[in-house]
């Protein structure tokens, strides 16, 4: 692998952005062509582009959602690592008994309050507002946005 640099440091899928975006807006655009230069089949061009724009904007959506969903994968994993760290223990003992807005609101917790919080966070059964509403010391995440 060569050295990243400003010329080679943008990364593309190919199959993505180089075969799926390209045909979906080319059939969009054929779609819209035909609708206002067609006949009697006004309706099914209007159809066919309605179904590429939300093809489109679903497949953007998926690719947002993805992106959050390992956003929140790196968060479990920043939080057992930070548990483990902190108290020898794995985290998944408490884990399967919080669900993740909880563990994500455990996070803002210092090293000191941490393993005291995720206890009483299982045992009190308390809500991600409760649980940083007891945070003493607040490590914010200026990274997540």
């Amino acid at each position: 692998m060569s050295q990243q640099n400003y010329t080679n440091h943008v990364r593309y899928y190919a199959p993505h952005h180089f075969v799926f975006y390209p045909l979906s807006l080319f059939m969009l655009c054929i779609s819209v062509y035909e609708y206002w230069h067609s006949g009697g089949t006004k309706i099914m061009w209007l159809i066919v582009a309605a179904g590429t724009g939300m093809l489109i904007f679903l497949s953007l959506m998926l690719r947002q959602h993805y992106a959050l969903m390992l956003q929140d994968r790196l968060v479990r994993m920043e939080l057992r690592w930070r548990y483990h760290v902190l108290t020898g223990k794995r985290l998944e003992t408490l884990e399967n008994q919080l669900r993740f807005k909880q563990l994500a609101a455990l996070r803002f917790a210092s090293d000191t309050e941490l393993p005291a919080l995720a206890d009483r966070a299982v045992a009190e059964k308390l809500s991600p507002d409760q649980i940083k509403k007891s945070i003493r010391e607040w490590q914010p995440d200026d990274m997540r946005v």
